[in-house]
């Protein structure tokens, strides 16, 4: 079989989904793991209905994981970032979570999951350039 390599630039959704679906077989059948997600959304909204803030993330393999988390200025400093995070830490325990995991950037909000009870349990220096990206952890059921 002949191979070629082609480099697409700016690919779509169909462009990466054979990569993702091969990928995503291979998961499955070396460690006998679902592949199952459970997305997450979490909106906090203003009574006019505008959203102010949220939580976007998804729960898999036991997991949490925080991918997104912003709070409109208007907010800030209000409790409602540390009322997201409950909430989602909640229904991931309801759910069977044992751990949850995200990452923020020195620029961001490291003190913010560090009052929230999160672990840094790894450092990226130099990414971005002049910054880093902090990982943290949290258990969300004792050992």
């Amino acid at each position: 079989m002949s191979v070629s390599l082609h480099t697409i630039e700016n690919p779509t959704e169909a462009d990466s989904k054979p990569v993702w679906d091969g990928l995503r077989q291979y998961n499955i059948d070396a460690s006998q793991l679902p592949m199952q997600r459970e997305d997450v959304c979490i909106q906090a909204r203003a009574e006019d209905g505008t959203v102010v803030g949220g939580l976007v993330g998804y729960r898999q393999w036991g997991w949490l994981y925080v991918d997104l988390l912003w709070i409109d200025d208007s907010q800030r400093g209000t409790g409602l970032g540390a009322a997201l995070m409950a909430q989602a830490e909640t229904e991931a325990a309801a759910a069977g979570c044992r751990w949850a995991r995200l990452y923020t950037y020195d620029f961001q909000a490291p003190g913010f999951y560090e009052k929230q009870g999160y672990e840094r349990w790894s450092v990226m220096e130099g990414y971005p350039p002049g910054h880093s990206q902090i990982w943290y952890r949290k258990a969300l059921v004792p050992a």
